[in-house]
């Protein structure tokens, strides 16, 4: 089996090494991915410009890939044009972040997925949601730092492989989104549906006191905070049982979605 990995979160992410250590056993395993962080960047493709394709290691000392341009670029470039033949399977991620619920169209990381699926390659999406509540730690001085790791979704996605491996994707399946938290309670899969949403989404301005500090970064010269306005977001709490977001955030288990990529609504006799 041959197996192409890339990501959103940039070739060197520790996300990206942690899938290939997932399936290296599996498969032969190739990974392209883009140079740089291209998050939230959806299925965004460069058509007509130039890319550029480099060699790099990845942190194991193992080849990879750059590409400078976004995640499904790098599906695209990997797919056609670096490796030899099209690949059994795309993996994108480990994403360092959650992508559950119908925002899911906005990720860089599932749709380099959809990508893959459009070149007629089965995939699987898969997304660390890292606990803000357990992950931040302070050392002796005081000092946060993040502490988590990809042990548990790891053994997940290889798990997941090995499946299809065996029994290939279930009818109709077309990718997988899968979620793990940092902070499981257990290592039981859940297969899910998505949720409505992710993020409450908000549009601020330099008048919003709640969220000053994040409005306030360091300015271009000559601009004004007058005519800049920023959208944050939060996640939703509240989430349905059998969702995506309610393993994930209170079941605190791995959640597993079966997508189809075609979204249109066949039952519309009597309309």
């Amino acid at each position: 089996m041959n197996i192409l990995i890339s990501n959103d979160d940039g070739v060197f992410a520790p996300g990206i090494l942690a899938a290939k250590q997932a399936v290296e056993d599996l498969a032969n395993v190739t990974v392209v991915a883009p140079d740089e962080n291209n998050s939230s960047v959806g299925r965004r493709i460069t058509l007509f410009k130039h890319l550029k394709i480099a060699d790099c290691k990845l942190e194991d000392g193992s080849a990879a890939y750059s590409v400078s341009g976004s995640p499904a670029d790098a599906v695209i470039v990997g797919a056609n044009y670096i490796m030899d033949e099209k690949p059994d399977l795309v993996i994108t991620g480990i994403n360092s972040g959650v992508n559950i619920s119908c925002d899911i169209t906005s990720s860089g990381t599932v749709c380099a997925a959809f990508e893959a699926v459009s070149l007629g390659i089965p995939a699987i999406a898969a997304s660390l949601f890292i606990d803000p509540k357990t992950a931040y730690k302070q050392d002796d001085d005081g000092e946060w730092y993040l502490d988590y790791d990809f042990d548990l979704a790891k053994k997940v996605l290889h798990d997941l492989v090995l499946k299809i491996i065996d029994e290939g994707f279930p009818e109709g399946v077309d990718l997988f989104n899968l979620n793990v938290p940092s902070n499981y309670e257990s290592e039981d899969v859940k297969i899910t549906h998505l949720s409505d949403k992710m993020l409450d989404k908000k549009v601020i301005d330099n008048t919003d006191k709640e969220k000053a500090e994040i409005f306030n970064y360091p300015l271009e010269e000559n601009q004004s905070s007058d005519d800049l306005i920023m959208i944050t977001s939060n996640l939703v709490k509240e989430y349905e049982d059998g969702t995506d977001g309610y393993a994930l955030f209170v079941e605190k288990r791995p959640s597993l979605t079966p997508l189809n990529v075609n979204m249109t609504y066949q039952e519309l006799k009597d309309w």
